[in-house]
């Protein structure tokens, strides 16, 4: 699953952070690694960039903490491992990444950490130190807040330690109401160590990772080797240099199903593939068959019992799958039946086809399985205001739609290359797990049509897909709901 962020170029322009978008999608782009946030592609346009993310919907690690308060070693240490795995990546990579905390660890929905915010990071080069005093104080190395030159992987360092020290005592290590009281405690390096880990191994790697000489810190390397973060730790977090994969080597059932997904030939899916994969731009454009190649790629990955990160294992059969478990953002059940029922089902105005509300209860299809291509929008107002501005942005664009249920509607827009043609997605309302009468939380969900010969509806509202048309239909909605 994938998530579409879209960014006004004026906007970044105004707010002076031209250089530091430019850092976070150029360093983004070098990482495929399962505790590294994904940019799969950026599109742009004259006035706007698009950035396709993965999705990871549990939230941050801050938030996880602050709601379970601090969590047993196990726990923990799970947690740090992946970090540690992250960070080595980075650092083998040639980029530090400098602003590491709670806040830019997400939590995918299995609570995996992906690291996120790559805006202050920076290329490492040999010889050359950095200088830039960056990042969130509580979590700053001593030389960073102090103006002192540093090479980098250290100062990543010591923001783990805080970060560990944060998981297993639920509080800061140095943390202070005023700034030039915090970076004095910081540079001093003393911290209270709580009871509940005074006696354990993990203190002695807190400490290490703690040093205020940056000469006399502990690397990456000796905290991977340390006997409290050998615990369990899964080999997969840190392949032998001969167990990496070859980048070149593609997974050929992947190719087939975006061919097949396409409608077009393997040979045209491998082109593009293997045209991405040797390229040695990071940031260079690739089309949409490679970036489709890498989210199969990640889907079978996420699919597997025991998923081996850096080789796509093969897809299982859905019969071996879980499915059980909903997704966060959404209710168990489609709303489709309540006082927003009649809401736009005056499809005969022009702007419907067919002027027929399809009755949920009548449609006896089977269910679809979910697309992989989707993306969506959070909104607070009630469902009959959402569903309104919906069918208010949908006629001023002079898109047609007809019913699918009362809370699912299927769009089209006339292709530009070819008006005979249309380009087709559906928008679906759900409701949040958190949302309640007193605070509406809704998501607005836009879905492309993938092909499905079993699709009884007439030809004109057969299914297509094309993804950048899919974004360019999401695109001119959500803006005519942003100026609505």
């Amino acid at each position: 699953m994938w998530w579409l962020l879209k960014f006004n170029r004026n906007k970044i322009k105004s707010m002076e952070v031209v250089n530091k978008t430019k850092r976070e999608i150029e360093n983004a782009l070098r990482f495929r690694h399962p505790h590294i946030i994904k940019m799969y592609q950026v599109y742009s346009s004259t006035t706007d960039l698009f950035l396709v993310m993965e999705y990871v919907p549990n939230g941050e690690l801050f938030d996880y903490i602050c709601n379970k308060g601090k969590l047993d070693e196990r726990e923990a240490r799970t947690f740090f491992q992946q970090i540690i795995s992250g960070v080595d990546c980075c650092h083998r990579s040639k980029v530090v990444h400098r602003d590491l905390k709670p806040e830019n660890l997400l939590l995918d929905k299995n609570n995996n950490v992906r690291i996120a915010d790559f805006g202050l990071s920076n290329i490492l080069t040999d010889g050359e130190f950095l200088k830039t005093s960056c990042g969130s104080p509580n979590y700053a190395a001593p030389e960073v807040i102090s103006g002192k030159l540093y090479a980098g992987p250290e100062v990543d360092v010591w923001s783990s330690g805080v970060i560990l020290y944060a998981l297993l005592c639920g509080t800061l290590p140095f943390d202070d109401d005023n700034t030039n009281k915090l970076f004095q405690k910081i540079k001093r390096g003393v911290y209270e160590t709580p009871e509940h880990i005074k006696n354990s191994p993990v203190a002695d790697l807190i400490a290490q990772m703690l040093k205020v000489n940056a000469m006399e810190r502990a690397t990456i390397g000796d905290v991977i080797k340390h006997p409290w973060f050998q615990v369990d730790l899964p080999k997969d977090l840190f392949p032998d240099p001969g167990e990496e994969p070859n980048k070149e080597i593609m997974n050929q059932e992947a190719c087939n199903e975006v061919a097949s997904k396409f409608g077009v030939s393997l040979e045209t899916v491998q082109e593009s593939v293997l045209a991405h994969l040797k390229n040695d731009e990071t940031n260079s454009p690739a089309d949409q068959y490679s970036v489709a190649y890498q989210l199969t790629i990640d889907n079978m990955n996420l699919q597997s019992k025991a998923p081996d990160f850096y080789a796509a294992p093969r897809k299982q059969s859905s019969s071996q799958l879980n499915l059980a478990k909903p997704h966060p953002e959404r209710m168990a059940q489609l709303l489709d039946s309540g006082p927003a029922d009649n809401v736009g089902q005056n499809t005969k105005s022009g702007t419907g086809l067919d002027g027929r509300g399809v009755d949920p209860r009548e449609n006896q299809r089977p269910k679809r399985p979910k697309s992989k291509w989707h993306l969506g929008i959070r909104s607070q107002s009630n469902h009959q205001h959402v569903m309104k501005e919906v069918y208010r942005a949908l006629t001023e664009l002079g898109f047609q739609w007809k019913n699918i249920s009362y809370f699912k509607i299927r769009v089209r827009m006339a292709n530009k290359n070819n008006p005979e043609r249309f380009d087709k997605m559906n928008i679906t309302l759900y409701k949040s797990l958190r949302c309640s009468e007193k605070v509406p939380d809704y998501l607005l969900d836009f879905t492309s049509c993938p092909i499905d010969s079993n699709d009884d509806s007439h030809n004109d509202w057969g299914a297509t897909h094309s993804t950048m048309n899919f974004f360019e239909m999401c695109s001119k909605i959500i803006n005519k709901l942003a100026n609505n």
